[in-house]
This record gives C-alpha cells, sequence and structure tokens, in this order.
C-alpha cells in the first residue's frame, strides 16, 4: 500500500512539472490565454510573449510554430570559428525581443501560415545582411546569416552634422552598421534610441553587446513607417496596406518585394536584376523552406521582387548596402 502511495506521489508530482514547463520547446502553445470581451471584440494576454490584451495575442504566437531548433537550422554556420560573432546571436534573444511586437501583431498577424512567412521574412532580411557567406561559401553562401553583428572596417564616423541640433554627434563616438538589420548614421541610432528609450546616440554600441537589443532594434524598423503616409515592412507584407493608384502606377504591391523598398528603397530597387536584390529574396526562399512551409508559398515574382518598382523614398547614405 505505501508502495503504492510513493508511485502515486511521484507521479502527481511529475504531472505538476510538466504543467509547470509546458512540456518543453512547446511551452507557448500550452499556456491558456486571459480572455476579455471588450466592445465586442475578443482581446488576450499569453503571458510574457504576449501581453497587454491584444487581439493578436488570441493567435498562434511565434513560439508555437518556430523554436530553437529550428533557428538553429537557418543559422547553421554562426558559431563557427570563422564566424565573427560567434556566441553572440541566439535564439532566446530573438523570441525575447518578439515578445514586445507580437501583441502589435509581429508573426502574429492571420493564421499560423501567415505568422511563419512574416518571421521567414524578417529573418530572410536579416540573414542577407549579417552574411559572410560570400567569402566562406562551405555549407552554401544562405547558410551564413548573422555571421556579423557589426561591421568589421568601418571607413568613417558617419557622422551628418545636418542633424547636428536632434541627433548631435558624440565626439569620438562611431556612428557605423550594427545590428540584426544594421544601423548606420548618428540620426538613425538616435530615431531608434528614442523609440527603444536606449541612449544610443551616446553609446551606439549598446547595439553590439546586448543581441537582444539588436534584434529589438530590427523589429522595430520592420514593423515602423520611414515617414508618414507610407507603410511599414509588416503592413506590406501581412496585407495591412492598401496600394493607392500612384502606388499601382509605381508597380508597389503588397507581398515581400515591397517590404525592400519599404527598408531600403532605390538602393535595391528599380534597378532591375540587382545582385543585392536577389540575395535577400534567395535568403527568404531558403527560409521558408527550412522552416517547412516551402518557397511555392512565396508567391509569384512580381511579388517576390521589387526589380521594377518606384522608390518610397530616395537612398539616403543611412541605407548603406553594407551587409556587416
Amino acid at each position: 500500500m505505501e508502495a503504492k502511495k510513493c508511485v502515486l506521489a511521484v507521479l502527481a508530482l511529475l504531472v505538476i512539472v510538466v504543467e509547470v514547463n509546458g512540456g518543453g520547446d512547446d511551452q507557448a502553445s500550452s499556456v491558456k490565454p486571459l480572455v476579455k470581451i471588450v466592445k465586442g471584440k475578443k482581446l488576450c494576454d499569453k503571458g510574457w510573449e504576449c501581453k497587454g490584451l491584444s487581439a493578436y495575442c488570441c493567435n498562434e504566437t511565434i513560439s508555437d510554430y518556430f523554436q530553437t531548433y529550428q533557428f538553429e537550422n537557418l543559422f547553421s554556420k554562426r558559431n563557427t570559428p570563422v564566424a565573427h560573432a560567434v556566441g553572440f546571436w541566439d535564439y532566446n534573444s530573438f523570441i525575447t525581443a518578439a515578445a514586445l511586437y507580437q501583441p502589435h501583431g509581429f508573426g502574429t498577424t492571420g493564421g499560423k501560415l501567415m505568422g511563419q512567412k512574416e518571421v521567414a521574412a524578417f529573418l530572410g532580411h536579416v540573414g542577407s545582411k549579417t552574411s559572410c557567406g560570400y567569402g566562406v561559401a562551405t555549407g552554401g553562401p544562405l547558410a551564413w546569416g548573422l555571421c556579423y553583428n557589426k561591421e568589421m572596417s568601418p571607413s568613417k564616423l558617419y557622422c551628418d552634422d545636418y542633424y547636428k541640433y536632434t541627433y548631435p554627434c558624440t565626439p569620438g563616438v562611431s556612428y557605423h552598421g550594427r545590428g540584426a538589420l544594421p544601423i548606420y548614421w548618428n540620426y538613425n541610432y538616435g530615431k531608434t534610441g528614442e523609440a527603444l528609450k536606449i541612449d544610443l546616440l551616446n553609446h551606439p554600441e549598446y547595439i553590439e553587446n546586448n543581441a537582444t537589443l539588436a534584434f529589438e532594434a530590427a523589429i522595430w524598423k520592420w514593423m515602423t513607417p520611414e515617414k508618414k503616409n507610407q507603410p511599414s515592412a509588416h503592413d506590406v507584407f501581412v496585407g495591412n496596406w492598401k496600394p493607392t493608384k500612384n502606388d499601382t502606377l509605381s508597380k508597389r504591391v503588397p507581398g515581400f518585394g515591397t517590404t525592400m523598398n519599404v527598408l531600403y528603397g532605390d538602393q535595391v530597387c528599380g534597378k532591375g536584376d540587382d545582385e543585392s536584390m536577389n540575395n535577400i529574396v534567395s535568403h527568404y526562399l531558403y527560409y521558408l523552406d527550412l522552416m517547412g512551409v516551402g518557397r511555392e508559398e512565396a508567391g509569384p515574382h512580381e511579388v517576390l521582387s521589387c526589380a521594377e518598382q518606384v522608390s518610397f523614398n530616395q537612398a539616403a547614405p543611412s541605407s548603406s548596402s553594407s551587409s556587416s
């Protein structure tokens, strides 16, 4: 009898442990959302990953469909000895940063498929802009995303005195490229720092010292329009943006191609069969395949490309195409 009681006690303890841990990698999917109906609209809160009562939090969260092993597959060469940011980037940093934007629709807009596609799209940009795959092609050029976390040999300080009253440069500080979607120039560090409530103007090095902050800055850029009356990369990708007549005439359509237009303008778009554009698209398609979605879900060429698009904005020095 005593032995039976001991067995039952152990089983009960195991059940408690499983419930608390949520079954390992799938712990977010086991979180029962707090649900409220506000003015007839269903709002949810899923705790740490999707907090604050949002309609988006009623959908699957990113960790429900994108887990550590998939991140490792996408960025399989980032910690090899020849990479330049060994030990810096990891899944926890990404998912912690993403948690701040999931209540606003990042990876949580629409169903699971749209979420997977948006994560692949965002990380496709990141992988392309942080790759060292050209020089070290072992494993293929698309396996080397997150090889860098900063520009290795900056040629200048990237200080623009035009912004000396709004975003004055700190003497001796360099505003070269850093991060997952590399930030260049004092004014971009200033704007990003204001949004994230961190003093990046005086301390741009915070980006290269903290992977969560680096991902947070990149997701903020993905989610934020460059100018008023323009869409964000997120909006054009998930279908929140409705093109105007002028957009249609400029061949700007909802989809991945226009995310490049939003982020890089005429540095990448409207240049025909551009190598930089093709590299970003290739990373996106590769990641769709690795995530089990499949590149056939990416849509036709005119949705993937921005080769013929008129850019939203003329290129600024801040949009440096350096991938380091």
